[in-house]
């Protein structure tokens, strides 16, 4: 199934190299590094986060820690202390999404995967700073999201849509996303972890040098988890000459005929 719906402008920006020549790099690390010379900021004084990036985990496998199993490579967690804190029904609900992730998890229909998870689903995606609003071009199934940084609020709700509504702002040299208006459909990862239609999700962008970003998201879901929870990630800059997001065709199937699952 192919999305279309990318503008020309858009497009061509999607296709364009990473705008940083590989001078603009710096040595510096942890969190003091924003405060670097090395670090590329816009004409306004705000950090650019403009560029290529993607994350290089397996938190779309599973958010946690996991061994290594057949078709799914081992990886470190990603959450805070390594543990989820669902209320007591709603685990219940997460096992058995995990008895059937084969066919339940919306990646397998290629739906919009949702917020934090398109994040650090195992593509590409570029971020285009303007002082108004930063887009993110998405290599997967070429989603676009807006988040908007001009001071304006989220609409009135409910509302349920797939990538909830973006509404940013600056805390020093850290953009702070705040999103609400989700529906209940998409998880955050291929074991079945989940939420409910009233996720909120706070994204927390800070770049530790011209290359790596900081990436720490709060969850907050008061149907689905006992208290919120944080999950924290390094976002990695493309600079390959001629890099570039390419055009991807997603087919819905099930993954227990294509893509063994077994266990994690």
């Amino acid at each position: 199934m192919r999305l279309r719906g990318v503008g020309p402008l858009l497009l061509a920006v999607a296709l364009s190299p990473s705008p940083w020549p590989a001078g603009a790099q710096t040595e510096g690390r942890g969190a003091q590094a924003s405060q670097s010379a090395g670090v590329p900021r816009t004409r306004d004084g705000k950090p650019d986060l403009s560029g290529i990036w993607q994350a290089l985990n397996t938190a779309n496998d599973n958010l946690l820690s996991h061994s290594a199993s057949l078709g799914v490579p081992a990886g470190l967690g990603v959450v805070e202390g390594d543990e989820i804190p669902y209320r007591p029904e709603a685990r219940d609900k997460k096992q058995e999404n995990f008895a059937n992730r084969a066919t339940r998890d919306t990646e397998s229909k290629c739906y919009l995967p949702g917020v934090p998870r398109i994040t650090y689903m195992p593509f590409p995606f570029q971020i285009i700073q303007m002082p108004d609003v930063t887009t993110i071009l998405y290599e997967y199934v070429h989603a676009i999201r807006y988040i908007y940084t001009n001071g304006s609020p989220h609409p009135a709700g409910p509302i349920e849509w797939w990538m909830g509504d973006s509404r940013g702002r600056w805390e020093g040299d850290t953009l702070v996303v705040d999103v609400v208006h989700f529906n209940a459909d998409t998880w955050f990862d291929r074991t079945g972890h989940f939420h409910s239609e009233a996720l909120h999700v706070v994204e927390r962008y800070s770049l530790m040098d011209a290359d790596h970003i900081n990436y720490e998201v709060t969850i907050d879901d008061p149907k689905v988890f006992t208290r919120p929870w944080t999950m924290r990630m390094v976002l990695y800059r493309h600079r390959e000459p001629n890099f570039q997001l390419l055009d991807y065709d997603c087919y819905a199937f099930e993954w227990e005929k294509y893509y063994p699952y077994p266990g994690l």
